[in-house]
């Protein structure tokens, strides 16, 4: 969604209090980590827009959800109230089953409401730059070999700069992925993201099925030929910022 701030903001809390309306959180089947119905709540500034007006929106919006929906709020990026809860792995670890248990808990409390709402969880809102969502899969049902690649890739591990990675099998597909997300295109590119997946592809002896982007990308980061060098399949130019402004 882009809009100005009062649309957004607008459209943020209605979209979230649709989801708490229909979905419950107990029925819910994937293997990428979350913790709520609406999980993630990202404010980022366009068009000359500051990071501290989005930090406000997130804060606006993450008390207006509690007040609202009764949804326990966590703030994360530039929005983080605790500075652990900056990067957002952080308040996902463990994901919903785990952070049922721990809720209570000092360090686990919500920076906005209390508890897990029963059907909808718990919401990270926060304000950060462009955020790029890439997934690889894999020709094998191998788990352990998209985990280690995602281990050999991300940053924190000693990888590429900007590149968070886990290794998941999706059983809907029958085939192990690398699930990426880099936070910052500055710093790293898709294209050298690819490009080391495939080099440790071939290290363990796999090939790349197809890769897909999650969400939209920045028009600069737009090639005529990134389709068939990254294998998106689904690639369209519906993905490109711009063309949504």
């Amino acid at each position: 969604m882009v809009g100005d701030a009062k649309g957004i903001r607008q459209a943020a809390i209605d979209l979230t209090q649709r989801a708490v309306e229909l979905l419950d959180i107990r029925e819910h089947k994937g293997v990428h980590p979350f913790i709520g119905v609406v999980d993630v709540v990202p404010f980022v500034p366009l068009n000359g827009s500051k990071i501290s007006e989005a930090v406000e929106i997130a804060h606006e919006v993450g008390e207006k959800l509690w007040e609202k929906l009764k949804l326990p709020v966590y703030f994360y990026g530039e929005a983080a109230k605790i500075a652990e809860r900056k990067e957002l792995p952080y308040i996902r670890r463990g994901g919903y089953k785990a952070l049922a248990n721990e809720i209570h808990e000092p360090h686990r409390v919500p920076d906005v409401g209390y508890g897990l709402h029963l059907t909808a969880g718990a919401a990270a809102v926060g304000a950060r730059d462009f955020l790029i969502a890439f997934n690889v899969n894999l020709k094998t049902k191998d788990i352990d070999i998209a985990k280690s690649i995602a281990k050999n890739i991300r940053e924190k591990d000693g990888g590429l700069p900007g590149v968070r990675a886990l290794g998941m099998y999706l059983e809907t597909c029958g085939t192990a992925q690398v699930s990426v997300n880099i936070t910052s295109h500055k710093m790293c590119s898709l294209q050298r993201v690819f490009d080391e997946i495939k080099m440790w592809a071939i290290e363990y002896n796999v090939e790349i099925i197809d890769s897909e982007l999650v969400g939209m990308i920045p028009e600069k980061l737009y090639s005529l030929n990134m389709k068939k060098q990254l294998r998106i399949s689904n690639f369209s130019e519906s993905l490109i910022l711009k063309e949504k402004i």
